[in-house]
């Protein structure tokens, strides 16, 4: 058994998913009570359940990611947030701030790095009240107390 922290609405759904780690490394999981789990490696021999614990304990740390195409297509005025990585970034006249570099959850709410110049803003409505994902842009109003860099 090993302990699963879940960055996902429904943590449940991890079970229908193909897991991956970074190495490539193919696993699934089956859900055993809340937040734990029984975690087996996927090869071309089939399924083998991490049974041992020393085993398990070389696993802490691990991600584990679902492909993107194995999740269900987001809500109108949802996003996945790895999707709004790279999307141009403008201002409420149209000038060009940067791209979306990164997309940070530290708990306190989401906030966009835009680059250059590593400019963070809440990932908010009254922050960033234009998503374009067709477009492959963002509007970004930055709040009063942050300053954009010429």
């Amino acid at each position: 058994m090993v302990r699963v922290h879940a960055y996902t609405e429904a943590p449940e759904a991890l079970a229908e998913y193909p897991l991956v780690d970074r190495a490539g490394r193919r696993f699934a999981l089956s859900w055993v009570s809340e937040g734990v789990a029984q975690l087996a490696e996927v090869s071309a021999g089939g399924r083998r359940v991490i049974a041992d614990r020393s085993e398990a304990e070389r696993l802490v740390n691990l991600e584990l990611f679902a492909p993107r195409s194995a999740l269900p297509e987001a809500g109108d005025e949802e996003f996945y947030l790895a999707d709004l990585i790279g999307l141009a970034v403008r201002d409420e006249a149209g000038k060009d701030l940067g791209t979306v570099a990164a997309v940070h959850d530290y708990g306190g709410g989401t906030s966009l790095e835009i680059a250059p110049g590593a400019l963070l803003v809440p990932f908010t409505r009254a922050a960033v009240p234009v998503v374009n994902l067709a477009g492959g842009h963002v509007v970004v109003v930055p709040p009063a107390e942050v300053q954009v860099m010429p």
